[in-house]
């Protein structure tokens, strides 16, 4: 109902969609480009091409394929546009809570933004947003056999690069 409404450019809709969706979106930009405020830029330059285009969504259904879309248009026109490969890691942020802990969290986000843009892009949609290899083909036009080379891929690195941890239970349940 909020969506629809917001798509006649009701103002007081499109405010309760930023205020339900701005802490996720700004999330995914930040697992994307690893900085605080480029993630609060991105997410900004998100919910303003939604307000000037939200009048054209046909289904308010597809709302949510529609903002992955604009979140990745987003990122990859700033990436583009500034040439970033890799980015330091912020810890800046404050993470959402999650079973892991802050530590192993923050272990994870920086092991992602040592992966290429693309890869971590993949891995991203596959394993934050439980996308389908066809669903992030789709919304990226990355073609099908890079997907699934970047998921796998990036996840091997990641494997690599956080297997301390596994390390680190083993020794733990040895004690």
């Amino acid at each position: 109902m909020v969506i629809a409404l917001a798509c006649t450019k009701d103002s007081l809709a499109f405010a309760e969609i930023v205020r339900r969706h701005q802490s996720r979106v700004r999330n995914f930009m930040h697992r994307l480009c690893n900085r605080a405020d480029l993630a609060d830029d991105l997410a900004q330059q998100v919910f303003l091409k939604i307000w000037k285009s939200i009048h054209q969504l046909k289904a308010p259904g597809a709302f949510y394929g529609w903002l992955h879309k604009i979140m990745i248009s987003i990122w990859l026109e700033d990436l583009r546009r500034n040439k970033l490969e890799f980015v330091e890691w912020d810890e800046s942020l404050n993470v959402e809570a999650h079973n892991e802990s802050p530590g192993a969290r923050i272990d994870l986000e920086g092991a992602l933004s040592r992966l290429p843009p693309p890869m971590r892009l993949c891995v991203v949609l596959a394993y934050s947003d439980g996308l389908s290899h066809q669903e992030i083909s789709d919304t990226t036009n990355i073609p099908l056999g890079t997907v699934k080379a970047n998921i796998s891929r990036g996840a091997a690195k990641l494997r690599e690069l956080l297997s301390d941890y596994g390390k680190d239970q083993e020794s733990r349940d040895a004690r």
